[in-house]
């Protein structure tokens, strides 16, 4: 792992754990195990670190959207069925940059919008109308939203609902527009 990965997992789990505030560049050269020098030579500052994190999502989303639109069950299937924590890069980074969005960052903001904008497109593709296009979004959403109350491991006083349980809804939704 490079030094410039290491500082933005640095910055990404530092946001996760303790807020924006509390993530300077003192804390994140440490967590790093860097020189505050160090983290300067790669990032000239709190924002250039931002910057980089929404890089990094961007590259996610773009790799999501890629095995969305080649989905052989489709776009609205695959959104909800992989709408679940699973701790991974993706989510670990999509929650950090929603945090930084939360914070009124508005390179966060713009990126959290693009991709929520490109999941919609293609649910929209394929279902060829926009308020089912979004019901799916909605339903996406809120596993994800239901999965973090519920600290992503356990179900949120016992209203979850798994990605599979929603199929037969989504596949309704599918079936009333036409696809």
């Amino acid at each position: 792992m490079s030094a410039r990965d290491a500082l933005l997992d640095a910055y990404q789990a530092t946001l996760l754990e303790q807020g924006q505030r509390a993530t300077t560049l003192s804390v994140v050269a440490a967590r790093a195990g860097v020189s505050k020098g160090g983290l300067l030579y790669h990032f000239a500052s709190k924002e250039s670190l931002a910057e980089g994190l929404i890089a990094r999502l961007d590259e996610l989303m773009e790799e999501d959207v890629a095995a969305m639109r080649d989905a052989q069950e489709g776009a609205s299937r695959y959104y909800v069925r992989t709408s679940v924590w699973t701790g991974g890069d993706f989510d670990l980074a999509f929650v950090a940059v929603a945090q930084l969005a939360q914070e009124s960052h508005a390179g966060a903001q713009d990126a959290m919008r693009r991709g929520r904008q490109q999941w919609l497109e293609l649910i929209r593709a394929e279902v060829g109308e926009e308020a089912t296009a979004r019901a799916i979004l909605l339903l996406g959403d809120g596993l994800y939203f239901d999965a973090a109350l519920g600290g992503a491991a356990e179900p949120s006083g016992g209203l979850s609902i798994s990605p599979e349980e929603l199929m037969p809804i989504v596949d309704r939704l599918l079936a009333a527009s036409g696809t």
